[in-house]
């Protein structure tokens, strides 16, 4: 074959080469199994009947307040909140029964084991309604995750990050209001502690109220995360290993899991209002 015939012949052999290359990268896509898409928030809800549901885009003044998934199903979790305890109010001092009785439990354990036990029943009364709404909020987002084509809100860090704030936000105000802004900023430095090691002390206070609220955040964000991943791995076996010998295996410890998970979404709400009642009394009460 002479050089003119080869260099006629290279264009169509290095066209037929990037059409290989591309069907084999869209036969890797097409058996790669991707569970981000699973965890990750979208602009769009799934239900079975009509597919997709895109949500509605907003832009205000260069911020982007588009309603998304995880919007959609804290608006669910609310809505599920009012659905529950408004009826319950409107009933007040009658007993409840059925569905009403369990939740009425609920809210009796929160205020007397988590409110009460931690702040005190006279000094506990007033952030009762602040703690019993963030245990049954995150406690509501935490069980969507588990609801199939649902999501876990929790597993964002901008939702866990609010919650943390509000929680913030209630215990400093709460040690201000109680000490007063100066007896509480003196307690940047505790009791005892020399003055020479104020300049160390009080950076170091400082950095401890951050990183109180900061742990809440990343302690909820991680654990709802986390039981997701493994749920989706163990089903992502299947796929990735192609035999039917893995099914009863992955579907098994995938069913494990999601029992745990439930549990796990009682705890992580009952951790979150615990410590958030824990911090409100160690605000309160600095020294």
């Amino acid at each position: 074959m002479t050089l003119q015939e080869t260099a006629g012949h290279a264009p169509d052999t290095l066209h037929q080469a990037a059409g290989h290359a591309a069907d084999e990268a869209a036969h890797g896509a097409e058996e790669g199994v991707d569970i981000v898409h699973h965890l990750a928030d979208a602009n769009y809800i799934e239900i079975p009947p009509f597919g997709e549901i895109h949500l509605p885009e907003l832009h205000l003044f260069g911020l982007d307040l588009s309603i998304t998934k995880y919007t959609v199903y804290m608006w669910l979790a609310a809505a599920l909140i009012l659905l529950v305890f408004l009826p319950m109010a409107r009933r007040r001092g009658r007993v409840h029964h059925g569905l009403y009785n369990a939740f009425e439990a609920l809210l009796v354990y929160v205020r007397d084991e988590i409110v009460y036990a931690n702040i005190g029943r006279d000094e506990g009364k007033p952030y009762v309604p602040f703690i019993a709404t963030l245990f049954f909020f995150i406690l509501f987002m935490n069980l969507l995750g588990l609801v199939p084509y649902g999501a876990t809100p929790t597993g964002n860090l901008a939702v866990t990050g609010v919650l943390a704030l509000f929680s913030m936000l209630a215990i400093e105000i709460s040690g201000i209001v109680v000490n007063g802004p100066v007896r509480y900023a003196k307690s940047l430095v505790p009791e005892g502690v020399p003055m020479f090691l104020a300049p160390i002390m009080i950076p170091i206070e400082i950095i401890g109220h951050f990183a109180k609220p900061f742990a809440l955040m990343i302690r909820l964000f991680a654990n709802m995360t986390a039981g997701h991943v493994v749920i989706l791995s163990m089903l992502g076996l299947i796929f990735l290993l192609k035999s039917w010998l893995v099914v009863p295996v992955s579907v098994g410890f995938a069913l494990f899991i999601f029992l745990l998970e439930i549990l796990i979404a009682f705890i992580q709400a009952y951790i979150f209002s615990v410590l958030t009642a824990v911090f409100i009394q160690l605000s309160r009460h600095p020294h």
